[in-house]
């Protein structure tokens, strides 16, 4: 076991984990954060999409011990974040989620496009959706509700 200490959602989090746990089962069997999926377990669906340090990235193929003296932001610690709540409502009025599997690590990666790229278009929006799968929506809600909160921003 290794101790680990980390910011998870705002709070210091002390913990002593195996080398091999993924940040992803840390912080959903230990620290009971769900909102945290996971899907394919390579990396290369997104839905267990979170912030370290600032920054979107996969769960499922980062070790927790990684982390150590790291910021974790999940879906869960963006309740009071006024770019999630601009895209949540997004989502819900551009019919961007269907069976909601992907929305967490969908709704992190576009929250990064809007803060990063403020002047994306849909070419370019679509091109950084392309590390989040989606089996439901065709992405044509997805991408509507991204673009309308940058249009939103930038009025």
């Amino acid at each position: 076991m290794t101790e680990i200490s980390l910011t998870i959602n705002g709070e210091p989090v002390t913990a002593s984990v195996e080398p091999r746990t993924s940040l992803a089962d840390f912080v959903r069997d230990s620290q009971r954060l769900t909102g945290t999926h996971l899907g394919c377990e390579h990396g290369v669906c997104g839905a267990c999409t979170l912030e370290i340090d600032g920054e979107p990235m996969r769960s499922c193929i980062t070790y927790a011990v990684s982390c150590d003296g790291a910021s974790i932001t999940t879906i869960e610690g963006f309740d009071d974040d006024d770019v999630m709540e601009d895209l949540r409502q997004a989502f819900t009025e551009n019919h961007g989620l269907q069976c909601g599997y992907c929305t967490p690590g969908m709704l992190v990666t576009a929250r990064d496009i809007v803060r990063r790229l403020p002047d994306a278009d849909e070419k370019r929006v679509r091109l950084e959706l392309s590390g989040n799968l989606c089996r439901c929506t065709g992405y044509v809600g997805i991408v509507r509700a991204i673009l309308a909160v940058l249009e939103k921003r930038r009025g």
